[in-house]
């Protein structure tokens, strides 16, 4: 399950530099998370620091994307070994 950031966003800043991945960008208008990078902060944290630091609660789960935890932490894997 990769996370997406909706409308609501303030762009406030506060998600981007959270992300253990670089997910995390600004876009035309406000933030939004590049699904093949974003791994719900499985393997870095317990819960997705996007969310946690979240002041208006933008950051759900996008439908499009549903990944199981054990997908999530093979894409972890995957992108440490690039890094």
């Amino acid at each position: 399950m990769s996370l997406m950031i909706t409308d609501e966003c303030i762009n406030c800043d506060v998600c981007e530099p959270e992300c253990p991945n670089e997910a995390i960008f600004l876009g035309p208008e406000i933030y939004q998370i590049n699904p093949d990078k974003c791994t719900e902060c499985v393997g870095h944290f317990d819960e997705p620091q996007c969310v946690q630091v979240c002041p208006v609660a933008c950051i759900p789960v996008n439908p499009e994307r549903v990944e199981s935890r054990e997908t999530l932490m093979q894409k972890y894997l995957r992108l440490t070994a690039q890094a």
